[in-house]
């Protein structure tokens, strides 16, 4: 059979990543890679053998010939690449969250379902093994009604201080609680009907960084559960792990705990310090990636190629951008707000 052939919008380093992934994978190649810095585009290009190069993102979803555009751009613009990729019925894998205006998730939507295309959001904290693992528990019932749960997603300070340049102009709920509260969803499965939030911010602020620090979020959903979800760049560089991840599910007849990050399947001490190795988000076996952020993608091209439906659903991954705008409204007015869907 012939191998999907992917375009990427975005060089990054996470861009690259994309191009090293479809590259690996038995029947996927990259073919093109589009960059507002030409200069980056080249280097991609040359580094993973791609054909083609592009400046502008129209240019490349008119032009290249692949079946498939990866969005890996940051969160604020996804939408006008992927209206330009819907238009020229290319299928698509957007890095998360979806949009970050209701504008913007409304107007992506219309053009995807007019041009009949198909699109993964990347919320790949599903493909997490002990995620899915109690993902699975939850379906069989072994806990009974699901009645409420926990979850924290924090970075270290880094993240938001030299990791991204763009951080200012984004905030830790779109570049993380995106991942929790699609993962709360998930595992609840309901959508959130309400929300009350509270933000910090002065440290990163300090740092030159004009951002909130941290947010509290309290979740009601359709189906009656209640969960609190915790979000911040403040973690202390010193942590253990770049990420701080922890999941709690109460059900009527049972519990499930996750601890993702200060795990103690492997610690590596030194003279100066104790280090936990990621073994489960972006972790290598025999040279290649393996860990989950990896698998995510994978999938996106394994589902294409055999048609059965994505693991993240395009109305999932809409519920959860809708649902963040109304956590970022409650922050901001200290007041409940009902999510708008």
């Amino acid at each position: 059979m012939e191998k999907l052939k992917m375009g990427i919008v975005g060089a990054g380093t996470w861009g690259e990543t994309h191009a090293g992934i479809y590259n690996d994978h038995f029947f996927a190649e990259t073919v093109a890679v589009c960059d507002k810095d030409r200069a980056k585009a080249e280097a991609l290009a040359a580094k993973f053998n791609i054909k083609e190069v592009y400046t502008d993102y129209r240019e490349m979803a008119e032009k290249a010939r692949c079946d498939a555009i990866a969005i890996v751009t940051p969160d604020f613009l996804h939408a006008d690449v992927a209206i330009a990729c819907a238009n020229a019925k290319k299928h698509m894998l957007i890095e998360k969250p979806l949009a970050t205006t209701r504008a913007d998730v409304h107007n992506m939507m219309d053009a995807i379902l007019k041009n009949n295309v198909r699109v993964m959001v990347d919320l790949h904290n599903r493909w997490n093994p002990p995620i899915n693992t109690a993902k699975q528990s939850i379906d069989a019932g072994e806990l009974g009604a699901t009645y409420s749960a926990y979850a924290r997603l924090n970075d270290v300070k880094w993240v938001a201080t030299d990791m991204l340049p763009w951080a200012a102009k984004s905030s830790i709920l779109w570049f993380l609680g995106s991942h929790s509260l699609d993962t709360l969803q998930w595992l609840l499965g309901s959508k959130v009907t309400r929300v009350y939030s509270v933000a910090r911010e002065g440290i990163l602020k300090g740092l030159g960084v004009d951002v909130p620090d941290m947010y509290l979020t309290t979740l009601e959903f359709e189906n009656g559960c209640v969960a609190q979800m915790e979000n911040g760049w403040i973690t202390p560089n010193a942590n253990t792990c770049i990420n701080d991840i922890k999941y709690t599910v109460l059900g009527t007849k049972g519990m499930i705990n996750i601890d993702c990050s200060s795990h103690t399947m492997i610690q590596q001490v030194t003279e100066s310090q104790v280090f936990t190795p990621d073994v489960l988000v972006r972790n290598k076996v025999d040279g290649r990636v393996k860990g989950f952020a990896y698998e995510s993608i994978r999938s996106f091209v394994d589902k294409i190629i055999d048609g059965r439906p994505f693991l993240v659903s395009l109305e999932d991954a809409a519920n959860t951008s809708l649902a963040l705008l109304a956590v970022l409204e409650s922050a901001k007015n200290r007041m409940p707000v009902d999510v708008q869907y």
